[in-house]
């Protein structure tokens, strides 16, 4: 069968995931041994120790992520292929003794901060509040939790609002501080109870994301990329050809989706769409809240949809009347039971081409699926990176989320690589190219010389804005004082995966 060919019933129902494998999700946390700390681990443990007067207990790291393909699926129930990326937030922690955490970064920009156990969401919120969000997420997960103070140095090299979950990455490693603050009281739970703790953690932040970027951050396998399903979560690796190389590129322009809410809207506008079609196909729709919800229903395949909804939306705007009008119910009820309080102000929903761009990029999602396990390595990687392509055009024209920069980015893309495509929410960020071993440094001087020296880019920061990557591990705790966990005769310290 062809990657490039449609995919029949049969294949769709193949390429389901029937639960996490390979990767220990529902399993207590792996102990393994660990050497002397080097690198940023070491910088990191002496600003600790230069600022705080004494050494760190343990050292929390969880890794950024770049979503390979599958972008704006995840919150509409459908899965995505994600890798973990070698760029990690780390976190280095001691507890206190007090009712308040401080908060130190080693990046200057970030100011130090106090916190305790009390948590407000703000419309703009500052890096802190994602830690503060991982900490309410750990505190919710049992009556037997306690909130203790900390002394916490952070430093990451996750470029932010990059789309590559720098925020997602800071969440999650915030709730592992305070499950080893808990400890043994809580132990710390499973990768996948984890992974889904911190995904509804993180939207207390206002953002009404899916849990991809915790999946990964949690589940990921070095060396492999992962298919990640979502209600129930589960899992399976993918090999990628071994030919392939991976270019990360930032736009250097930066959106934070939690200040904004486009973000919110297209969201909203999924979740609109799904009601609609279910409406109009005489279904349940107030029992509608994914457009995966709906696909279900009618038992079509992803690309049966796309065309599905072609015949029953319009390429127009829909108001707020007009929707309620299409479901039969006023548009008082429309707003106050079935929309976000964070989409008030928007006027018109975008439900045609919203919805036709999830249903393709599910398509997508399981044709670079299996391309990966089918076909020959010099044939897949020419059809992966036509599906990058056909990803990037489809969020470009379909959910209006790519910016000038990324699409600039994506051109100068076209000579020296197979395929490339924004990644994450969009409007601004990086983008994600597919090219080969023997291409990289050519693709890497046109990039410099036809994009970042306009920008007042140097070769010495050249680095921090185009890098190479390959898939990474997910969360790991690095154990300073073995007495705090494994009692005093543990001799050397240890490194826990989660």
């Amino acid at each position: 069968m062809s990657c490039s060919a449609e995919l029949l019933d049969s294949d769709w129902e193949k390429l389901q995931i029937d639960k996490c494998e390979g990767n220990n999700a529902d399993k207590p946390v792996e102990k393994l041994h660990c050497a002397a700390l080097d690198g940023r681990l070491s910088i990191l443990q002496q600003f600790f120790k230069d600022t705080y007067d004494n050494n760190p207990d343990f050292i929390v790291s969880v890794p950024g992520r770049v979503n390979l393909i599958g972008e704006h699926v995840d919150y509409s129930g459908y899965g995505v292929i994600p890798m973990a990326v070698e760029q990690r937030v780390l976190i280095a922690l001691r507890a206190n003794g007090s009712e308040i955490t401080t908060l130190v970064n080693m990046e200057k920009k970030y100011e130090k901060a106090e916190i305790d156990s009390t948590f407000r969401a703000s419309t703009k919120p500052l890096w802190y509040h994602y830690f503060q969000c991982g900490i309410q997420g750990a505190l919710e997960y049992s009556e037997a939790m306690k909130y203790k103070g900390m002394d916490v140095a952070v430093w990451g090299n996750i470029p932010p609002n990059a789309g590559l979950s720098s925020s997602s990455a800071l969440v999650s490693a915030a709730a592992i501080c305070m499950f080893l603050m808990n400890e043994p009281t809580v132990p710390l739970p499973g990768r996948k109870e984890l992974a889904d703790l911190c995904a509804k953690a993180e939207r207390l932040i206002g953002t009404q994301g899916g849990g991809m970027d915790q999946a990964i951050a949690f589940l990921a396998t070095e060396g492999y990329a992962k298919h990640i399903e979502f209600d129930p979560l589960r899992c399976v690796d993918v090999q990628l050809p071994k030919n392939a190389v991976f270019v990360v590129a930032h736009s250097m322009v930066e959106k934070n989706k939690a200040a904004s809410n486009v973000f919110n809207t297209r969201v909203e506008e999924c979740r609109l769409a799904a009601k609609c079609i279910a409406a109009q196909k005489r279904l349940s729709w107030q029992k509608v809240r994914t457009l995966s919800d709906v696909q279900k229903m009618l038992e079509c395949n992803p690309q049966k949809m796309a065309s599905l909804v072609g015949d029953i939306l319009s390429d127009q705007g829909y108001s707020r009347d007009q929707i309620a009008s299409f479901l039969g119910i006023s548009s008082k009820e429309l707003e106050e039971v079935y929309m976000s309080h964070g989409t008030k102000d928007v006027e018109e929903f975008y439900l045609k081409n919203r919805a036709r761009h999830v249903y393709q990029e599910v398509a997508r999602v399981y044709k670079f699926k299996n391309c990966c396990e089918t076909l020959p390595e010099k044939d897949g990687i020419l059809v992966l990176g036509k599906l990058l392509t056909e990803s990037h055009e489809s969020l470009k024209n379909l959910f209006e989320c790519s910016d000038p920069a990324l699409d600039e980015l994506v051109d100068i893309s076209r000579s020296h690589t197979l395929g490339a495509r924004m990644v994450g929410a969009g409007w601004g960020g990086c983008i994600v190219a597919l090219t080969t071993a023997d291409k990289v440094d050519q693709y890497k001087e046109d990039l410099k010389r036809n994009y970042y020296s306009s920008k007042g880019v140097g070769d010495a920061e050249f680095g921090n804005f185009v890098f190479v990557t390959r898939p990474g591990s997910g969360a790991q705790i690095h154990v300073l004082n073995p007495e705090k966990l494994f009692g005093k005769d543990s001799g050397e310290g240890e490194s826990k995966n989660v």
